[in-house]
């Protein structure tokens, strides 16, 4: 992903959309709106040709804005579409073969850190970014309390950048930026709140840029 700046950077994760179009005009809203590290996009329920075409329109909006786009399902839709990395949810054997296919030429990273034992597993394939949460788990409001506390954890601890997953509600982004996470990754609480997309991504960056913690050199 793109080096993150001094202080802790925005992921969006994907909605589901009516069409490829209608996800282009929401991601192009939402990056509108400030700095945006990367955007996730989850394969869903989608078959490989409709995730493909959805892939081919957006990813080079996210691109445009500056964002690393990184799919999340067909691994071979990652390289047809000139994406910018690998979101690998499966397990850390597949983790392993992305991270030997693909690396260094993409980003590759992964998620599925349910424990400190998975996390260090996950740790060892040596990906460019862990991911704890799940990307549709922003169910409840706040953060998983689980995910908060790995993240802090491992962000003591460990170099590999972290990406800490948040609920349906933005205003929990300073306390995800206070555990030491590099990123902090946000869904629901920015496609389907009252206000814009724009706005809410505005709004989060206005406080990373005021209140979120430094990180040192």
């Amino acid at each position: 992903m793109p080096e993150f700046e001094d202080r802790c950077r925005l992921v969006l994760v994907a909605p589901a959309a009516e069409s490829p179009d209608a996800l282009a005009g929401l991601l192009e809203g939402a990056l509108s709106g400030g700095d945006v590290a990367s955007v996730v996009l989850p394969q869903r329920d989608l078959d490989d040709k409709a995730f493909q075409d959805v892939c081919a329109t957006v990813v080079p909006v996210i691109q445009k804005a500056g964002a690393a786009a990184l799919v999340s399902g067909d691994t071979r839709v990652a390289g047809r579409v000139k994406a910018d990395g690998l979101f690998v949810v499966e397990n850390v054997e597949t983790l392993r073969e992305m991270i030997e296919k693909h690396s260094p030429g993409m980003i590759v990273g992964g998620g599925n850190a349910k424990d400190r034992h998975s996390a260090l597993s996950i740790g060892e394939a040596e990906p460019d970014f862990i991911f704890f949460g799940k990307l549709d788990g922003d169910i409840k409001p706040e953060p998983h309390r689980k995910n908060i506390a790995l993240a802090e954890w491992w962000a003591s601890m460990v170099d590999i950048p972290c990406i800490l997953m948040g609920g349906a509600d933005a205003s929990h982004a300073l306390e995800m930026a206070e555990t030491g996470a590099e990123f902090i990754a946000f869904g629901k609480a920015v496609f389907e709140a009252e206000e814009s997309p724009e706005t809410v991504v505005s709004r989060i960056n206005a406080t990373l840029d005021e209140k979120a913690p430094r990180f040192e050199d």
